[in-house]
């Protein structure tokens, strides 16, 4: 669910004009680090919090991490992202990944963040000394992608709300969790729009500033130990970016470990910062304290005019992004990242560095249970199922948008049907028996070629999905069963009253029971196979052309266009896998089983179709075996086929 951003009314949170940051949040040399003296949140890094781990947050350590892909143009070839790479990040810190377009910041943060899904990692990344697992990192650290993957029917509350209660655990009362949520719209600023829907670039909601704070907002509902921000600014202006990073700023003082990249900050924001690590083309040109030491630090470079010269910059960030990316353009990257590789910066980080990993940390027994964690998410599947249906179902149930392609094209094509075969089951003449068997026919291909509309339920959830299942919120067969669920729960009531609309109009003989269930067994494998192709393919243009080819393909085999006797033996083995053709067997079978009147050869209808000696119930049985295979497939591709490469 995509939403629109927009620039933020200055008058909308006068919050941000109550925060006031130094000019210099951070002039701590790594000398004091190493020393261990403690001034204040913006001042020096604490021994309490470098060495430690803050109470809400853990050290993240990394050390000779390398970071390699093969290359997409010359599929022998192996691309080095990241090259060894070291440093640290301490709690109760904003740390700032620094570089020009493709740097290997994002590429940095996503590694250390257990994001990536492709190429080969090596090093070294603790958590707190130890080694975090997979299931650690969806529950108890927080990505804020760089762009916005929302629920765009729900509130800013509802959006908060919903994941508090999919991430805390089950165990705790709903009151805790709405208190979190209050606590974290307080923190954020968020008051004024929590009643506001999250919108969407055709339905006005939010502001972008507001949707970047929600974002962050998902990410703090369950006090993580660590969060990652990707971009936080990307798309918005200056003020709404101030706005922005001054909350993420003021985050800090609850000792989280915080870190984002960022490319070309305001020098508000910049500020901000405590730590910066610069990186061109994967390798770190500076890792350190922000401010005056990362200027003093570049300033020793040979032809580098010192900062505030005249005709300089005015400000200390925009002048360090146009040392650096005038480097990178210039080629000098290489010369840039020896330089630090030989410093006595690099050499005192690396001896601090060494300290903390081999120091040990006085780790909580409830950060050790956290690290030792094995299931990743905090609830079973069953809770969360509830809590998608409570959150989610609900207003798609009144939602224009969603019930529509549900129901208004069956319904339209279900009149059609109605008028133009009206009352044709009272036609008894010879002529009209080949009509009814292709209205059967009709009738029962229609949820196949229907089922396109639930292809984009999926493909464009597909951000939201991904994200969702990152952070820990649920599993795949959770959110399977919830869109089944979902789906047929409106099915049950439509297929009943358009089966209705057909079934008496015609006068159709048979049971109608058997009529709607067939009806609606066919609709419900139509939903699933739509998911089924959907997760499989990598885009909406493959899914759209996969689908209606498939079930095309599965008409030359149902037995109206050709008879299931006259189809070649090597053929046969596709009819067995045509739900179709069970689909329409069982309406033939309940239509004229009662029939033994001579059509064609010398036959009855069910014999000329060679369906005598077959059962509707039996019929319908293989067909439900269908929904339980396509809901295997589509869980399975849900799970295991990763589309988004990172």
């Amino acid at each position: 669910m995509s939403v629109q951003q927009r620039t933020a009314d200055p008058k909308s949170d006068m919050r941000f004009a109550s925060f006031r940051v130094p000019d210099h949040p951070s002039e701590a040399s790594f000398e004091d680090l190493e020393a261990g003296n403690s001034e204040d949140m913006e001042g020096n890094i604490s021994e309490e919090s470098a060495d430690l781990n803050a109470e809400g947050g853990m050290t993240v350590a990394f050390k000779d991490l390398s970071y390699e892909v093969w290359n997409s143009a010359n599929k022998k070839q192996r691309l080095k992202l990241l090259t060894v790479v070291s440093g640290f990040m301490p709690p109760g810190h904003l740390s700032a990944l620094m570089g020009p377009s493709g740097s290997s910041k994002t590429t940095l943060l996503d590694v250390l963040a257990g994001r990536k899904t492709v190429g080969t990692i090596s090093g070294k990344i603790l958590f707190a000394g130890q080694h975090a697992t997979r299931t650690f990192l969806r529950r108890y650290t927080g990505y804020v992608e760089q762009f916005d993957t929302l629920l765009d029917n729900l509130t800013v509350y509802e959006m908060l709300a919903y994941t508090s209660e999919l991430k805390n655990p089950m165990s705790e009362p709903f009151e805790k969790k709405r208190a979190k949520v209050e606590m974290v719209i307080n923190q954020l600023g968020l008051n004024g729009c929590r009643g506001v829907r999250i919108g969407n670039p055709l339905a006005r909601g939010i502001s972008g500033g507001q949707c970047k704070r929600v974002n962050i907002g998902i990410a703090l509902v369950t006090n993580p130990r660590v969060l990652f921000l990707d971009e936080p600014t990307s798309g918005l202006d200056s003020y709404t970016s101030n706005e922005v990073m001054t909350v993420v700023k003021g985050l800090t003082k609850t000792g989280i470990t915080i870190c984002a990249t960022i490319h070309n900050p305001t020098p508000y924001c910049f500020n901000l910062f405590d730590r910066l690590m610069i990186l061109l083309h994967g390798r770190v040109v500076y890792s350190g304290e922000n401010g005056p030491g990362a200027v003093r630090y570049f300033e020793q470079f040979p032809g580098v005019k010192p900062f505030g010269h005249r005709g300089s910059f005015h400000n200390k960030a925009e002048w360090i992004v146009d040392l650096t990316t005038r480097a990178d353009r210039e080629g000098k990257h290489a010369e840039y990242a020896d330089r630090y590789d030989a410093s006595d910066l690099k050499a005192a980080n690396l001896k601090e560095l060494d300290l903390q990993l081999d120091r040990g940390y006085r780790v909580s027994d409830e950060q050790m249970k956290e690290l030792a964690v094995r299931r990743e998410t905090t609830n079973p599947w069953y809770w969360g199922v509830r809590t998608l249906i409570k959150w989610r179902a609900t207003k798609d149930f009144r939602d224009v948008t969603f019930l529509g392609p549900r129901i208004v094209d069956k319904l339209v094509l279900a009149l059609i049907i109605m008028t133009l075969y009206w009352k044709v089951g009272d036609n008894h003449k010879l002529s009209n028996y080949n009509n009814l068997a292709a209205v059967l026919f009709l009738w029962t291909i229609l949820p196949g070629y229907a089922a396109a509309a639930f292809i984009p339920t999926i493909v464009l959830e597909r951000p939201l999905f991904v994200r969702e299942r990152n952070d820990g919120l649920y599993r795949p067969i959770t959110y399977v069963i919830f869109k089944m669920m979902e789906e047929i729960s409106i099915t049950l009531v439509n297929s009943l009253v358009f089966s209705a609309i057909v079934f008496f109009p015609l006068k159709l003989t048979g049971d109608f029971i058997i009529f709607w269930l067939i009806f609606l067994t066919t609709t419900a494998i139509g939903i699933v196979l739509a998911y089924a192709i959907a997760s499989v393919s990598p885009n909406m243009d493959v899914a759209n052309a996969a689908l209606p080819a498939y079930v095309t393909s599965l008409l030359f085999f149902v037995g109206l266009l050709l008879r299931i006797q006259d189809q070649p033996a090597y053929w046969k083995w596709y009819g067995y896998i045509d739900f179709l053709k069970y689909a329409w067997s069982a309406q033939m079978i309940n239509q004229f089983e009662t029939s033994h009147t001579r059509v064609l050869e010398g036959l009855t209808v069910l014999e000329f179709y060679g369906l005598e000696k077959q059962n509707k119930w039996a019929q319908l049985g293989y067909e439900s075996l269908f929904f339980i295979g396509f809901t295997i497939l589509a869980w399975a591709a849900l799970a295991f086929v990763s589309h988004q490469k990172r």
